[in-house]
């Protein structure tokens, strides 16, 4: 069983925690954990429509996603879960007229 933490960062440097979750796994894809992470910050009905434009997001290069010190490349990757997991969203912010 894994705790995992949420942390949201931007290129500013600008670092907050954002919730968490306790997974019974030793071990979730990347796009599980968007999932439940989607799940525990929005409305029931609208889960599936924010965890779709996550993964669009992320597939257009909108966050990184790193674990510990580990950036984590594709949504079918497997992450390990220890008991005090941190996984780090960073935003990325186009440069200008790009």
């Amino acid at each position: 069983m894994g705790k995992v933490t949420f942390v949201d960062e931007a290129t500013s440097g600008e670092r907050r925690e954002a919730g968490g979750l306790d997974a019974a796994e030793e071990r979730l894809t990347l796009r599980e954990l968007i999932r439940r992470r989607v799940a525990c910050e929005v409305a029931p009905g609208e889960a599936e429509s924010a965890y779709a434009r996550a993964v669009a997001a992320f597939g257009r290069n909108g966050f990184l996603v790193l674990v510990g010190d580990r950036q984590i490349e594709e949504l079918d990757e497997t992450v390990e879960l220890d008991r005090d997991t941190e996984v780090t969203f960073l935003r990325l912010v186009p440069l200008a007229g790009g």
